[in-house]
């Protein structure tokens, strides 16, 4: 595993938990949840899970602000209500 490549994405992390900060404060439910899976030694990847009503238009939002930080994203529907966009960086 690269260090740079996790560094990067705890950086990525970083900016997305500030960006969408109001979907991640709720005493209740988060909308959004981050996870870095570094078990691939070759590709770690940021795992951004979006549930709720609105995911699908979150989700959105998410992509494009990794794209916008130079992230390659691909998405997994599980659901119309839970979807996770997972994001690395090279």
């Amino acid at each position: 595993m690269t260090t740079d490549s996790v560094d990067s994405l705890d950086d990525l992390a970083a900016k997305v938990d500030e960006e969408f900060a109001s979907y991640r404060r709720s005493t209740e439910f988060k909308t959004i949840s981050l996870v870095i899976d570094s078990s691939s030694s070759e590709r770690p990847t940021l795992i951004v899970h979006v549930e709720g009503e609105e995911a699908s238009l979150l989700a959105d939002r998410v992509e494009e602000f990794l794209t916008e930080h130079s992230a390659h994203t691909q998405r997994e529907y599980h659901s119309e209500t839970d979807i996770r966009v997972l994001a690395t960086v090279e």
